[in-house]
């Protein structure tokens, strides 16, 4: 049943009254209760009804709900001002959270993304719609963490042919530029930017370089259009070989080798939105290979040695990934810093293996995987010691010992050299996914 007395959510474009239709401009002029941006009711403060109470929601919209609500419960006639289209990153889905989709009638506008592709020619059906208007946290850096306001788009971009952002007074047009060229992606996007849409100031720029772009100043009011006119790269993303990654030289080292990242990688059961944390990243070939399986998680990484931390910063760049952030330091100190993991991949333990080994498993978050790399009869004892100590307190743990051997010619003929073995321990809370299923397949 029809709401008698619903909260109309109507989305208005800077070109006031032009663009709304008969029935959005008579809400408006009827209202007994405006809520919207100090902007937007300024706007449209000429239209209101003498006696209309405003509401301005700028820095206040965890009250907007509030005032719905009263205006509601006093029979009142109420309207909400949203720019464009209220329902493509507005506020008609959290009114809606907040209230009851019952409560509202939105009356969408076009969205000014839409008027921006319009004014190039762009079309946008198949484009990936993406908001910069997360809290300031700086110019963007290659290794930025997901808190940072520009981490949606910096993933988007991996993934995406046309984007369409909506920026920020901060997160600008020339800061996202700024983003692409950090990345690595400059050469591979257009930019176009539309400022003050349907404003007597109304500016389009349909075709920039990012490099142009990072050097420029722009109208607040703008948004971006982004389009690939270079392939994205389709990059191997699980077992590369030794060589694709810098080592150590001249000796080479510090890698964990190509057929046990596999194993190890497998034995992590990684999904594409895992958290992964890499400790002791030596070249970082774990943590980056993760970072391509977890196209929408996200790899921590630390190392102690200040030369390998320089050798995995060079693997992270060559690598393709904005989803990868290596730390110089020692493991467990930092650690309480970042996300509580769904996965964890210890390759170095700087001498602190049981205590590191308790706060993995202590923030490690259900059905997580704790997967360790040993070459020494040591840290092996060392390890399994902690594990059986955590026994009582739900924690199954198992010791794969793989040994790979490689041919190597030996005049017209091939010998096998074999490789170091490795231990590999494994340890979860509880029964792991994939063996309950398969006892209850038996």
């Amino acid at each position: 049943m029809k709401d008698p007395n619903p909260c109309h959510v109507v989305g208005v474009l800077d070109d006031g009254m032009a663009s709304l239709s008969a029935t959005a401009g008579a809400l408006i002029r009827s209202a007994d209760v405006v809520i919207g941006g100090s902007r937007t009711l300024e706007l449209f403060g000429a239209f209101f009804k003498p006696g209309a109470v405003r509401h301005d929601l700028t820095g206040a919209l965890t009250q907007v709900p509030d005032w719905v609500r009263a205006a509601r419960e006093a029979m009142k006639r109420c309207v909400v001002l949203a720019t464009g289209d209220p329902l493509c990153h507005g506020i008609a889905p959290y009114l809606a959270q907040h209230l009851c989709i019952d409560a509202l009638e939105i009356h969408p506008n076009l969205s000014t993304l839409q008027l921006a592709c319009a004014r190039i020619g762009l079309a946008w059906q198949d484009a990936r719609i993406v908001s910069a208007h997360g809290k300031d946290a700086g110019e963007w850096a290659r290794g930025s963490l997901p808190s940072h306001g520009l981490y949606p788009l910096a993933q988007a971009l991996r993934v995406n042919d046309r984007l369409l952002v909506l920026t920020s007074p901060v997160n600008s047009p020339d800061r996202i530029a700024r983003l692409l060229l950090a990345e690595g992606l400059g050469d591979d996007f257009h930019m176009a930017v539309a400022e003050r849409l349907l404003q007597p100031e109304e500016r389009v720029l349909p075709q920039l370089s990012p490099t142009e772009a990072a050097g420029m100043t722009f109208a607040d009011l703008n948004v971006v259009l982004l389009w690939r006119h270079l392939p994205p790269a389709r990059p191997v993303r699980f077992g590369l070989a030794d060589t694709a990654y810098h080592q150590r030289q001249p000796d080479k080292g510090l890698i964990t080798k190509q057929e046990v990242r596999a194993v190890s990688l497998a034995r992590l059961q990684l999904r594409a939105d895992s958290i992964v944390w890499d400790i002791g990243a030596g070249s970082g070939s774990v943590g980056l290979e993760a970072a391509r399986l977890c196209p929408q998680g996200h790899v921590f990484a630390i190392e102690k040695n200040e030369a390998d931390v320089a050798i995995a910063r060079r693997n992270h760049e060559a690598f393709g990934v904005s989803n990868y952030s290596l730390a110089h330091g020692k493991a467990p100190e930092g650690l309480e810093d970042w996300l509580a993991p769904d996965a964890v991949f210890v390759g170095g333990s700087g001498g602190e293996l049981s205590v590191l080994i308790g706060k993995i498993l202590g923030r490690l978050r259900p059905q997580g995987r704790l997967v360790m790399n040993f070459v020494t009869l040591e840290n092996l004892a060392t390890a399994t010691a902690a594990l059986q100590a955590l026994a009582g307190e739900g924690v199954a743990w198992d010791v794969l010992q793989i040994q790979a051997a490689r041919s190597k010619p030996i005049l017209h003929m091939n010998r096998m050299v074999a490789e170091n073995p490795v231990w590999i321990v494994c340890a979860w809370r509880g029964e792991p996914a994939a063996a309950t299923k398969e006892a209850t397949d038996d």
